[in-house]
C-alpha cells in the first residue's frame, strides 16, 4: 500500500538529536524508514539516541555547530541529503534590561547562525538534493508571541522565521522545500535549570486550551509530514503546534 508519509530511501540529517525534540524526531523518522545522520554536542546522549534508532545504516557525528570548525567537520561527514531537520537550540531566560552582548551572541550563534550557515554551506557544496525538504524547528516565541525574560530567544526564532521565507523563494527553482514548525511549550526538560519554578509552570500550563504541554513526538510527527512526499506542495509555511495557546 502506498504511504505518502513514508521516508524509505530518504537520507536525512537531524541536528540537536541528543535529547528532547531532536531525539524523538530521529527515533520517529527511523521508524518511517529514513536513513539518518544525527548530530549533537553531547557524545554520550547522542550515542543513546543512536542506539534507539530503528533499522540500519544510520550515522552519528558529534560536533558543535555554533563553531565554524564544527560545521566544517559535519560537512566532511555528510552524504547527499533528501532532508534536513534543524532542531539544535538553547534557551536562557533573562530580563531584557540585564542582557549583555556575550549572552546575545551565544543564543544567536546556536539558534540562528549555526543552522543558516550550515544550510548555506551544504547548498554551496551541492549536498542537498533536488526535491529535498529543509525543516526548521522554530517556536511560537518571537513569531506570534513572547514571554517575560525571553527577548533573546524570541529574537533568534524570529530571525529564523524571517529568513526561511526568502530561502523558500530562492530554493523553489531547485524544487527544495523550506518550512518551519512553531511549537508551543514542549515537555522536554529544557527549563529544568532555568530558574523557573514548578509553581510558575503549573500556572502557565493552564493557559493551554488542551490542558497540557506538547510531547516531543508530536513535533516529530509534524516534521515527518514536512519531510515526506505528502507535503510536496508545501513551502515557506509555518506549521503551528501549540495546543491552542495562541488562540487565547
Amino acid at each position: 500500500m502506498n504511504n505518502p508519509f513514508s521516508l524509505v530511501n530518504k537520507v536525512i540529517l537531524i541536528t540537536g538529536a541528543s535529547s528532547g525534540i531532536g531525539k524523538s524526531t530521529a527515533i520517529e523518522c527511523s521508524k518511517m524508514g529514513a536513513q539518518l545522520i544525527i548530530t549533537g554536542r553531547n557524545v554520550k546522549r547522542l550515542n543513546d539516541t543512536y542506539k534507539s534508532l530503528h533499522g540500519d545504516n544510520h550515522k552519528q557525528v558529534s560536533t558543535d555547530l555554533s563553531k565554524d570548525e564544527g560545521i566544517d567537520y559535519l560537512i566532511e561527514n555528510l552524504p547527499k541529503l533528501d532532508g534536513i531537520v534543524h532542531v539544535a537550540g538553547i534557551v536562557k531566560p533573562k530580563p531584557f534590561q540585564f542582557l549583555n552582548r556575550k549572552e546575545l551572541d551565544e543564543i544567536m550563534d546556536t539558534n540562528f547562525y549555526a543552522p543558516i550557515l550550515l544550510t548555506n554551506l551544504m547548498l554551496r557544496k551541492k549536498i542537498i538534493k533536488k526535491f529535498a525538504s529543509i525543516v526548521f524547528v522554530s517556536s511560537i516565541s518571537g513569531v506570534v508571541c513572547s514571554y517575560i525574560g525571553g527577548s533573546t530567544y524570541s529574537a533568534s526564532k524570529g530571525a529564523v522565521n524571517g529568513i526561511i521565507k526568502a530561502m523558500a523563494l530562492d530554493l523553489a527553482p531547485k524544487k527544495i522545500k523550506v518550512n518551519s514548525i512553531l511549537p508551543g511549550m514542549i515537555d522536554t526538560g529544557i527549563l529544568k535549570d532555568s530558574g523557573i519554578t514548578q509553581e510558575d509552570l503549573d500556572a502557565d500550563v493552564k493557559r493551554y486550551p488542551l490542558g497540557r504541554y506538547g510531547k516531543p513526538e508530536e513535533v516529530a510527527f509534524a516534521t515527518i509530514y514536512l519531510l515526506s512526499d505528502a507535503s510536496a506542495w508545501v513551502t515557506g509555511s509555518n506549521l503551528l503546534i501549540d495546543g491552542g495557546y495562541t488562540l487565547t
